[in-house]
């Protein structure tokens, strides 16, 4: 085997690596578990193998849709990306894919989601799923990231999809408890994004990025936290209030809220990086473990 040939395959691995990159894994993952909580909870009881074969090519589509506009995000932000420590690795900051190849990729990962998701799934999850994508990677990330502090709020919208397509997915409609789970993600989504954005602040500065804690300060960007943890208690309390779920829920929900809501008011009162670390760190053990929560009261009881 000559030289050339024995650096082809590692040189290959390399690109695929960065390619994978470009979808943002670990925020995909954590789309797709939203969306298969929608799945189950649109089910009751146990699902057929016919459900659960819907299920899963729907998380396939699901997943490369998202991949597809993370993949986009990373085309439209690579100025942002290269000024930011956490963002800057980035294969499209780096230089290291073009624009041209992140595009045809996003391209070719949009365009085979929403054909599984069209032809076997159902023509809604398609076109819900799409307009999640243009949401995103359009509306949050072309206009309203750069033009205002509301822009995770606003944009949130889109975050909080999930649950949503998972429900249209099993069931081919969108009913009340499907935007329940919405509205919990979307009351979510700005702090946990916030307390991220409180000890990132430099970097959202020098990105030129107009985020809360840039444009109103540090105190009144923790206020706000501590707000929305307080309005996010009251949702995580809805699926017991409407009868989706039942006692179990209930004890981890109030429990978890209890724990993010004394995260904000530490934050408002003290603040210090590590804990505006610890907050956003908790914010994903909440969301993660409220909605297995609902998973396990589903079956369990």
């Amino acid at each position: 085997m000559t030289a050339n040939a024995s650096s082809a395959a590692p040189a290959a691995l390399s690109v695929l690596r960065q390619f994978h990159a470009l979808t943002k894994p670990r925020v995909i993952q954590l789309i797709v578990f939203c969306a298969l909580i929608g799945m189950v909870l649109a089910v009751p009881g146990a699902p057929t193998w016919a459900q659960v074969a819907l299920a899963a090519i729907a998380c396939v589509g699901i997943y490369l849709v998202a991949g597809a506009a993370a993949a986009f995000n990373c085309i439209v932000e690579k100025g942002i990306d290269a000024k930011m420590k956490r963002t800057a690795w980035r294969p499209t900051a780096r230089g290291e894919l073009s624009d041209t190849q992140t595009l045809i990729f996003s391209a070719l990962l949009g365009i085979a989601g929403s054909v599984i998701l069209y032809l076997w799934v159902n023509p809604l999850t398609m076109w819900l799923t799409f307009a999640t994508f243009v949401g995103y990677a359009v509306v949050y990330t072309v206009i309203l990231k750069p033009l205002t502090p509301q822009n995770i709020v606003i944009g949130g919208a889109s975050g909080a999809m999930p649950p949503v397509l998972g429900w249209s997915a099993m069931t081919g409609d969108v009913g009340p408890e499907a935007l329940i789970l919405f509205l919990i993600i979307f009351l979510w989504t700005p702090p946990h994004f916030w307390a991220l954005a409180l000890y990132r602040v430099e970097d959202y500065r020098k990105s030129g990025l107009p985020m809360l804690p840039v444009t109103h300060g540090s105190e009144f960007t923790r206020l706000q936290i501590f707000l929305y943890t307080l309005v996010l208690f009251a949702a995580c309390l809805l699926p017991f209030v409407y009868g989706m779920s039942s006692w179990l829920y209930l004890v981890v929900a109030v429990g978890l809220s209890l724990g993010f809501c004394a995260y904000g008011w530490r934050l408002l009162r003290n603040y210090s990086d590590d804990l505006s670390r610890a907050t956003f760190r908790f914010s994903l053990i909440h969301l993660s473990v409220l909605f297995a929560a609902l998973l396990l009261d589903h079956y369990l009881l």
